[in-house]
């Protein structure tokens, strides 16, 4: 039996394993099969913490409820961050997946800020199936068009809208997600602005479908708001689960996010009784 922690930020939710000690019968189908929320323990991510490598603190590992490895994941970044500060007594620590190093400090008030890295805008780095303008790619599907991209270490495309409530997200995100300019798929955003500081989104995620809050694309919302010149570069993201704090910083081109983690239960897996 192997401990673990259900956690979540703003409602997105992760099964915590700590293999740090240890390596652990880890496997995509286990993950995708514990992450069931009829037949396993439900979430959005499942996530292993794992030796860090030489900077790091923790190295944390991200598997979709498909399966499949996720690069980045910004509301599990300050949830595992948070667990190893306490740990430890500090307010900072470095955390680091396959895209990078991820530093996180503790704030007043519960909340913690993640340095996400800076945000890659060119259609390589995306990535997409041919060169193009990622600032206005040439996608569309029923009422949406002319979507930006960007990498947070995760592929992004972000649609803006007039009306969020209108947009069919369970409809349109899945279809967009597997659209061949994505060779890695994508996680599909539909954002409304309210002001030049806040704005609302909703996230398709790659892997995953609909989440109550998506931190990699609450970041990708803000820089690509911010390159169509649609806010300024802090603003409130306010997705279906909460609020994030978002910053671009015009200094190095890093995505700073602000947000609260919450433990909502542990308990004990029986992970080898989930076929491998």
């Amino acid at each position: 039996m192997i401990p673990f922690r259900k956690m979540h930020g703003l409602g997105n939710d992760f099964v915590v394993l700590d293999g740090r000690a240890a390596a652990l019968p880890v496997t995509p189908a286990r993950a995708a099969a514990v992450a069931d929320r009829h037949f396993g323990i439900g979430c959005d991510q499942f996530i292993v913490m794992e030796p860090p490598p030489a900077g790091s603190d923790v190295f944390m590992r991200i598997l979709n409820p498909d399966g499949s490895e996720a690069g980045a994941c910004g509301n599990a970044t300050r949830c595992i961050a948070s667990l190893v500060a306490e740990e430890r007594g500090a307010d900072r620590v470095v955390v680091r997946t396959i895209a990078g190093e991820l530093p996180v400090e503790r704030l007043p008030g519960g909340l913690w800020r993640a340095d996400m890295g800076p945000a890659r805008l060119g259609w390589r780095d995306v990535p997409l199936a041919r060169e193009v303008d990622t600032l206005h790619v040439p996608l569309a599907l029923g009422p949406v068009s002319d979507a930006a991209a960007c990498s947070m270490g995760n592929p992004h495309a972000t649609f803006f809208v007039d009306d969020l409530d209108a947009s069919d997200v369970a409809t349109i995100g899945p279809k967009l997600e597997h659209d061949p300019v994505f060779p890695d798929r994508a996680n599909i955003g539909f954002a409304q602005v309210l002001a030049p500081d806040h704005i609302r989104v909703v996230i398709w995620e790659r892997g995953a479908g609909m989440t109550l809050a998506c931190g990699s694309g609450a970041c990708a919302t803000i820089v690509n708001a911010v390159r169509r010149g649609l806010t300024a570069r802090r603003a409130t993201v306010s997705m279906p689960g909460g609020d994030l704090t978002m910053e671009w910083r015009e200094a190095d081109g890093h995505v700073l996010m602000t947000g609260p983690v919450a433990t909502a239960f542990s308990g004990m897996l029986d992970l080898e009784s989930y076929a491998a």
